[in-house]
């Protein structure tokens, strides 16, 4: 039991009751050492007033003078006793605590200060109490925990209770603003300076309970918040322009898991459509989809791989699977702080709530909307940014990095020394990867160019075929196809390195299977059923992720490595013609188990390269590669190393190789495993550094051991989580490749695990 805000002098606060403040009290005591103006408080924890109390039962006094001399610490210069204020103070907002007791009439005795009968012993023994309905922390049977719960009691404030926010909780502006999207109340000025002094203090958005009188204010109560990830950012770098923070601790202060809620589309510029209601927009983002009533129909929507809107009058704790499941939500009632708008900032999902116009009919699968009927089916359209509701589904656009994000970003980049690629093989993803910085590509996989049906034909007309004539017949089509896109595919990269991997997945893969499909394939083929099927049976493989797939099939099919070096090295030529920076092409053979392997492809690679003739020019730079992606493989990095220019790591499959896990097949039993204290995490979302990550650390030691020159990439899944991240900031590595929507977290995780 000690003063935290005292009405007179500082507060003595050791090291020991420091670190026994929690919630409002941390802020509380943070914001008096700082000689911000707060009402008198003191704090005492559970340990203390069960100690009171068990004292009062057996007729002592030691520890109740000490109370009540901590209690004087309420007391002004003019002497008078005040009434009293008891608050809660947990580390986090949680329901089912005591709200606060006002207006507690001062202990007449010493006696009545623990006497439970009386109101103020009463008030703080049912705060504690209330603690046993809330998270585990709160009701821990652990008695150190327990004993550690602490309660507020403070002076009663006699001015004009106020409620604000330091930051606005979507702009990220200062203060002080709204907490519930109405007006402020008119402030005095020593307000917006409050909020600034707390905001500079506390680094965090904070709502503030506080006292005006006249022109004074003083604070009562403050919790931090949770913030869409934009208002955070804008925050931040107001931050470091205000001169509060240097870049650096700008861009430590942002988790970059949270970067995913930026990239969310919008309505076009170019909108013109009139809202037909509006609310408030509590998580930005737009979204269009089909309206949808119910938790289990959002879901049923998305499995069957389409958007919806989930429209209710209100959320609550059992449709969170629901409100992951739709792409944005709608609800009649609520504000800021409701259910729907704090799980949708979480989320990352557009919300629109407290639309007074929404009405919902469950029963019949419908509702209104100011004028307009909808039912379960129809599209509407939200914009959690401004609150506006559209009928019908328009026109959004893709987001893009600038703002406050662009400025983050470049701050972490000048920080970073290791690259960021992205894992694309289309033009248009890889635009957007470059709107969101990508420094090249670290996975182009020339399969994924063969998904358009026509493509598809050749390909299979290719696999299918009978003897190596057939297959080089078949292949001069493919060529043409691979051309264009990769001519494209360099031209719009504009000179930054591309990595492109050869043929990975069991060819297999690429065939017919279901019976319409094989009748398809056969017809366009020129072949009869009963042909193509028996063709099929003997392509089959029991296990196809173990089986002829990425180098084997360019040994066992040498001409299909020749139409792709064809064609690659005719998109280069194409490319040069239209710029006049350099192409960069590293050519990347995957799935290697022995050095052997990796010699015989470099030899026909670099072969059909030289006969090309595109090098010569030096208009084109080419470097010759490997997927560590098998355990021997890592093993084996020495000898590897010396036929190569680069290691590209395949986390996805090493993690599959070394576990013996197949990824696919994984959900079944992986829940079952974390449930039970078996795997800390998802292997395949988290990388396993004590294995897969020693295997990575081994092979890049050894390589460059043999080869120091070695460039070593990341490239599977894992080089877009930022727990991954930081474990192959700790590595001798140069770039990472991931997804282009996680081109920017790697940025920031990766040049906060370097700083």
């Amino acid at each position: 039991m000690f003063a935290i805000a005292p009405a007179t002098g500082r507060a003595n606060v050791s090291p020991a009751q420091e670190a026994l403040l929690t919630g409002k009290a941390a802020w509380l005591y943070r914001a008096a050492e700082a000689d911000i103006p707060v009402v008198p408080t003191i704090v005492i924890t559970r340990s203390a007033w069960e100690a009171l109390q068990s004292e009062r039962r057996l007729r002592d006094n030691r520890l109740r003078t000490h109370w009540v001399a901590t209690l004087f610490r309420l007391v002004g210069r003019d002497g008078v006793p005040p009434h009293l204020v008891v608050r809660t103070s947990a580390p986090k907002y949680t329901s089912g605590l005591a709200p606060a007791e006002v207006d507690i009439p001062a202990p007449q005795s010493e006696t009545e200060s623990v006497d439970p009968a009386k109101p103020l012993a009463r008030a703080i023994s049912e705060a504690f109490e209330s603690y046993s309905s809330g998270s585990f922390w709160l009701s821990s049977s652990d008695k150190t925990a327990r004993g550690r719960q602490i309660v507020i009691v403070q002076a009663l404030a006699t001015g004009q209770l106020r409620t604000f926010l330091t930051r606005d909780a979507l702009a990220g502006t200062l203060g002080p603003a709204s907490a519930t999207g109405d007006a402020l109340p008119e402030m005095p000025a020593a307000s917006r300076d409050l909020a600034e002094r707390l905001d500079a203090l506390a680094g965090t958005h904070l709502s503030c309970l506080v006292e005006v009188e006249g022109n004074k204010v003083r604070l009562l109560s403050a919790r931090a918040i949770a913030v869409p990830a934009g208002a955070e950012l804008e925050a931040a770098v107001d931050r470091v322009e205000r001169g509060i923070w240097t870049q650096g601790q700008a861009v430590a202060a942002i988790s970059p898991a949270r970067v995913p809620q930026l990239l969310h589309p919008r309505l076009k510029a170019d909108n013109e459509a009139e809202p037909i209601a509006t609310g408030l927009g509590v998580s930005p983002g737009a979204a269009s989809g089909l309206v949808v009533f119910t938790p289990e129909d959002a879901a049923r929507v998305r499995a069957r791989g389409r958007h919806c809107i989930l429209v209710v009058t209100e959320t609550g704790p059992t449709d969170i699977e629901g409100m992951k499941a739709a792409t944005g939500i709608l609800t009649a009632r609520g504000g800021m702080t409701s259910h729907a708008g704090v799980v949708a900032r979480i989320t990352g999902k557009p919300c629109v709530a407290g639309v007074r116009t929404l009405h919902v009919d469950v029963s019949e699968l419908s509702c209104r909307i100011g004028d307009h009927e909808f039912r379960s089916g129809d599209r509407i359209t939200i914009d959690g940014s401004d609150g506006s509701v559209y009928a019908g589904a328009l026109p959004l656009s893709q987001p893009h990095i600038g703002g406050a994000i662009g400025t983050l970003l470049d701050w972490s980049d000048s920080s970073r020394k290791i690259s960021v690629r992205t894992n694309v093989e289309t033009v248009e993803a890889a635009r957007t990867a470059l709107s969101f910085g990508a420094e090249g590509i670290g996975l182009a996989r020339s399969e994924h160019m063969f998904f358009s049906p026509e493509r598809m034909v050749a390909l299979r007309r290719m696999i299918l075929s009978e003897d190596e004539a057939d297959r080089a017949k078949a292949l001069t089509g493919l060529v043409d196809f691979q051309t264009g896109d990769y001519a494209a595919l360099f031209h719009t990269m504009g000179g930054r390195p591309i990595t492109v991997r050869l043929f990975d997945p069991p060819l297999h893969e690429f065939l017919p299977r279901s019976d319409e499909d094989i009748e398809e394939t056969a017809s366009s083929l020129g072949l009869a059923v009963r042909q193509l099927r028996q063709r099929l049976e003997r392509l089959s493989e029991v296990n196809p992720m173990l089986g002829h797939r990425g180098v084997r099939v360019a040994i066992t099919y040498p001409e299909i490595l020749e139409m792709q070096m064809q064609a690659l090295m005719a998109g280069v030529e194409a490319a040069t013609r239209r710029q006049l920076a350099p192409v960069s092409v590293e050519v990347m053979v995957p799935f290697v188990s022995m050095a052997s392997e990796v010699t015989w492809i470099r030899e026909r690679v670099m072969a059909i390269a030289e006969a090309a003739g595109v090098l010569q020019s030096g208009r084109a730079l080419l470097s010759f590669g490997t997927m560590i992606e098998l355990p021997r493989a890592a093993l084996r990095a020495g000898d590897i190393a010396q036929s190569v220019d680069f290691f590209s790591f395949g986390t996805n499959d090493l993690t599959q190789t070394t576990f013996g896990i197949s990824r696919d097949d994984a959900p079944t039993f992986l829940a079952a495993y974390q449930r039970k204290g078996l795997y800390d995490q998802d292997p395949f979302v988290t990388l396993d550094q004590k294995g897969v990550g020693e295997l990575i650390a081994m092979a890049i030691e050894r390589g460059k051991a043999v080869n120091p020159n070695l460039k070593i990439g990341i490239c599977g899944e894992h080089a877009g989580d930022p727990e991954s991240l930081r474990f192959f900031a700790g590595l001798d590595i140069d770039y990472v490749s991931c997804s282009p929507y996680r081109v920017p977290i790697a940025r920031l995780a990766l040049a906060q695990a370097e700083g």
